[in-house]
């Protein structure tokens, strides 16, 4: 009888927040990975480490990419680093998860595409709302035609939710964008991955927008139009600068000729009128942000030497979308 393969040694690139998510997302996968970290702050890797049971840190990011027992890294740094830090880690053999935005412009994911090619091994990019169970179910419901033909579809992300006036997302240089760039593109993802593909895009930027705290001037609101190939129309408001409804929730909805789906935009529940009874569903909680999910994948993509669900080539997808987003903005 086969015993149970080795888990994946896992690097994480940086040690913030956004690390510690996924670290704690990852403890779902005890026995399937092995992590370590790596930061220019070694007392930050050592830290981090010491609260997610690492075995291994890394004093410089480099350290990481060259141990020969890494299988794989996690690049979850500001952006502008994500590129050359991807291509290092391939060039050393390295399996690849990049946080979301990728990359900055759409050249630079051909560049890690030929990378990835020489080098033979998998590049997930870690697009978690891909994974969390409000867009399988929405994918799920679209497809099987519970609403009809999509005719319109109302996507809203309204939060007031300032960074402080350190933080790195303020830099548009580190950050790769704007508020909308760095954060909208899950948002955007998510209504360009329930089946019909959007072919046609502008965006619009309120005028009375204000500047992000401690006067960074940030942008943190985005109006986006767009057209799928079936025919349907969508709009996508994005804002981290006006309060929300009810505290925090939020509706969206996706209108089709027999009926309607309405779902709150974080994934708590999912209301269905179309045919059939009208019902109600919460699509998940344990996993409710999709990071358990794709860390399954990546694991099975390593492990099955096969293409993850978010590959370069469906990150480019989003990427292209934005281009066009702000070359209509001018």
């Amino acid at each position: 009888m086969l015993g149970a393969p080795a888990p994946v040694r896992l690097a994480f690139l940086g040690c913030g927040y956004i690390t510690g998510v996924h670290s704690r997302n990852l403890r779902a996968l005890a026995g399937q990975v092995v992590t370590g970290y790596a930061s220019r702050d070694r007392a930050k890797a050592r830290e981090f480490a010491a609260r997610y049971g690492a075995d291994r840190t890394y004093h410089g990011y480099e350290a990481a990419v060259q141990d020969p027992e890494v299988d794989a890294v996690v690049v979850a740094v500001p952006p502008r680093l994500h590129l050359p830090l991807t291509l290092e880690a391939l060039r050393a053999g390295k399996h690849v998860l990049v946080e979301k935005p990728a990359f900055v412009r759409s050249d630079d994911y051909e560049l890690v595409r030929e990378a990835r090619r020489v080098a033979g091994r998998v590049v997930l990019v870690g697009e978690n709302d891909h994974y969390k169970p409000l867009a399988v179910r929405l994918r799920a419901l679209v497809g099987s035609g519970v609403i009809g033909e999509l005719v319109l579809a109302h996507f809203a992300t309204v939060a007031h939710r300032p960074k402080p006036a350190d933080d790195w997302r303020h830099d548009e240089t580190m950050a790769g964008g704007d508020a909308f760039f760095e954060e909208g593109v899950h948002w955007l993802h998510l209504a360009n991955s329930l089946g019909p593909r959007i072919t046609s895009i502008h965006g619009l930027r309120p005028s009375t927008a204000r500047a992000a705290v401690g006067g960074s001037g940030r942008r943190e609101s985005m109006l986006v139009a767009f057209g799928y190939d079936t025919g349907a129309v969508g709009a996508l408001y994005y804002s981290r600068e006006v309060p929300s409804p009810l505290g925090g929730v939020r509706f969206s909805h996706l209108y089709g000729r027999e009926g309607v789906i309405s779902f709150e935009s974080n994934g708590g529940v999912v209301l269905v009128r179309g045919r059939g009874l009208p019902r109600m569903t919460i699509p998940g909680l344990r996993d409710v942000r999709g990071y358990q999910a794709m860390y399954r994948d990546f694991v099975g993509a390593i492990r099955g030497g096969r293409p993850p669900q978010m590959t370069l080539e469906r990150a480019l997808e989003d990427q292209r979308l934005m281009d066009q987003i702000y070359a209509s903005l001018g």
